[in-house]
């Protein structure tokens, strides 16, 4: 991969990850409010459970954000942690952060290397 092209892709994903580091701030809809109405309050128990299931979804993306910009930087971005293999540039054009070719993300009862990869992420 040209270093041009490398440094569209860490573009991206630098501003991929500011946006979501500044979503995760917003943590106003996880407010819980008391109501004496019944129907209040299950209202308010979904508003906050889909706020944290936001919350998580950017969590994880951001996760896989940071750990593409680690893998530009130690030289592995574009090849895939399950077989090794190139992942194909219209994927990584759709989704800078993939980590894993088509086929291996597509295959049936396989344990993806990339949640190892994610571990270790959040462990250091």
């Amino acid at each position: 991969m040209t270093s041009s092209k490398l440094n569209a892709f860490r573009r991206a994903l630098e501003n991929r990850a500011a946006e979501l580091g500044s979503r995760s701030r917003n943590r106003e809809a996880l407010a819980v409010e008391t109501s004496p109405d019944e129907l209040d309050r299950i209202q308010q128990a979904g508003n906050h459970e889909f706020a944290i299931s936001n919350l998580e979804r950017n969590y994880d993306r951001l996760c896989e954000v940071q750990i593409a910009l680690r893998r530009i930087a130690t030289g592995t971005f574009g090849i895939c942690v399950d077989c090794d293999e190139n992942i194909n540039p219209k994927r990584l054009a759709a989704l800078p952060w993939a980590s894993s070719c088509i086929a291996c993300q597509e295959a049936p009862g396989k344990t993806p290397r990339t949640e190892i990869h994610r571990s270790l992420f959040v462990a250091a």
